[in-house]
């Protein structure tokens, strides 16, 4: 005979219909009917989460911070609407996640390392080429300049079928 809780054994063989059950427990004030061990990771694991996508915003801006400054020749549009969309992304989240704050340079540091290995891939450029650790500093990495011409309204207009 199985000895766990129900709550626990839910857990395991249905993350979905666990949570379910446990924000029921929790309205309804059953502290002891609670899987408290799962409840705490699960809890953890959003902040985590939160830290990760950080992280990924981070990333996708260093890359192309990283694209932007190594070939400049090949520069796109799409490079400063990614810079300028994750730089937004990230805004959002510090904003939403000020504890996170604190462990700016850890998360930077971890971004980076993806970002230079990301940039070294699309580039074609060797990994080398690409210093070790972040040549920007925080401010850089959200404020720094990235123009890029408007869009020519001749070349959409002539690009454009006839409506």
């Amino acid at each position: 005979m199985d000895d766990k809780p129900k709550a626990k054994a839910h857990y395991d063989d249905d993350a979905y219909g666990w949570a379910f059950e446990q924000a029921a427990l929790l309205r309804a004030g059953r502290w002891h009917d609670l899987d408290i061990e799962h409840l705490a990771d699960e809890i953890e694991s959003v902040g985590r989460a939160e830290a990760d996508r950080l992280e990924s915003a981070l990333r996708l801006v260093l890359m192309h911070l990283l694209k932007w400054d190594y070939q400049p020749q090949k520069r796109t549009r799409s490079w400063a609407v990614t810079i300028a969309n994750q730089r937004d992304r990230a805004t959002k989240f510090l904003k939403e996640n000020r504890s996170l704050k604190p462990r700016l340079g850890d998360i930077i540091a971890d971004a980076y390392r993806l970002a230079r290995r990301e940039a070294s891939g699309e580039t074609d450029l060797d990994l080398s080429v690409f210093p070790e650790t972040c040549p920007y500093d925080f401010d850089a990495i959200m404020t720094r300049p990235v123009e890029w011409p408007p869009a020519d309204p001749a070349a959409l207009a002539a690009r454009s079928p006839d409506v």
